[in-house]
């Protein structure tokens, strides 16, 4: 069974939103705005991946998101079968 969309998906038309701001605590956690973890359907549990740029910040991924970009770029650079002729 497909996976059902947010909600709140639909509305947004831009790419880039802006959902507030956070305070870093004594152990250098986040919490992330319910509404971003609505919109990107996060969940307790789910594996965030941390990348930064010293110019351009600091940007979250999930974990699942990021093994289908990388599954999809192996299946594109997925080497020819050179063997159709059935010689090794």
């Amino acid at each position: 069974m497909a996976k059902k969309r947010p909600r709140n998906m639909a509305r947004h038309r831009r790419k880039s939103l802006f959902y507030g701001s956070v305070t870093v605590g004594e152990r250098g956690q986040i919490t992330i705005p319910a509404a971003a973890r609505q919109t990107f359907d996060i969940q307790p549990g789910d594996k965030m991946l941390v990348f930064g740029d010293i110019d351009k910040g600091l940007g979250l991924v999930k974990e699942d998101q990021l093994e289908k970009i990388a599954m999809r770029m192996f299946h594109v650079f997925k080497p020819e079968d050179n063997n159709k002729g059935g010689k090794d």
